[in-house]
Order: C-alpha cells, then structure tokens, then sequence
C-alpha cells in the first residue's frame, strides 16, 4: 500500500491537543507544524466563561483572524491532518487564519479535535468554506484516552 505524504499541524492551547498531534504523526510517519499565535493565550483569554475573554471574543466575531507565528510549506503534502481544542462547539478562529493562508487545492484535510465532551461540530463545513479546492473531510474528536492503533487505523483511511 502507497501511503500518501501527510502533515500534521495543530494549535493546542494546553497542551492535550499538542500531545495528540506528536502521537498521531509518529503513528502514521508524518511531520508536524505547530499552529502557535502570534499573541500566546494566557489563562485568563481562555477563560470562556468571561464574556470579555479574548477566546470569548474572538468566537463571537467569526471574521477574527488570529495572526500566526510563523510558516510552513504544505505544497508537498497530500494529507494535511489539522488539529485543535473544540472551542464552542467548533474550531478556534486561528484554525480559521490557518485555513485560509494556505492553499490546499487537490490537498485531503482532515480535521482531528480534542475536547472534555463537546462534539468537533460544523467544523469540517466551516474549514471546507475556508480551503476551497480542497477535500475537508468532517473530522473527528478525540478524547485523551484514545490508544495508538486505534489513532492509526482512523488515520490510515485518508492516506
């Protein structure tokens, strides 16, 4: 079996997503690319439950597009897997920023997401919107406990 050329990038905001991206990549031979904000979030922008927080704000307004700290190159990747914390029922803004400075055009993308218990949402829809010309397809979330094998075999299916 030919095994496609992938990439897995991912914001992570406290580290679990972060985690689950390293051990997705090395289970499947992919390289990574760290989403990391131009601005880090403290504690307190991602308190959600303050309506003044700067995660709060940035889900309110869906034309937020956090800057990102530096680039990457996804030209010669066929599977670009793109993994975040589900923040209000969806992908955080900076998925957004990340979505719309590439281009994905002939690329596979795969949302993957972590999160206590909320579902990844419209997320695949909204990223589809954002990469035209790419294949988003609707994701999955993951909880923390998700083994290796099985982190693969849900892997393998888009390579």
């Amino acid at each position: 079996m030919i095994m496609a050329k992938a990439l897995v990038a991912y914001f992570s905001a406290s580290g679990v997503t972060a985690k689950l991206g390293q051990r997705l990549a090395k289970t499947i031979g992919a390289d990574t690319f760290e989403i990391v904000p131009e601005v880090p979030y403290t504690q307190a922008d991602l308190n959600w439950t303050n309506k003044k927080s700067r995660s709060t704000v940035e889900m309110e307004d869906r034309s937020c597009r956090p800057a990102i700290a530096g680039k990457t190159d996804v030209s010669g990747y066929d599977v670009v897997f793109v993994g975040f914390p589900v923040w209000w029922y969806r992908e955080p803004s900076i998925i957004d920023t990340f979505m719309e400075s590439y281009d994905f055009t002939g690329k596979k993308v795969v949302p993957f997401a972590t999160s206590g218990s909320s579902g990844i949402g419209s997320s695949g829809k909204n990223m589809q919107e954002l990469a035209k010309g790419a294949d988003v397809s609707e994701g999955k979330r993951f909880g923390t406990s998700v083994g290796d094998a099985e982190l693969k075999a849900w892997a393998e299916k888009f390579l």
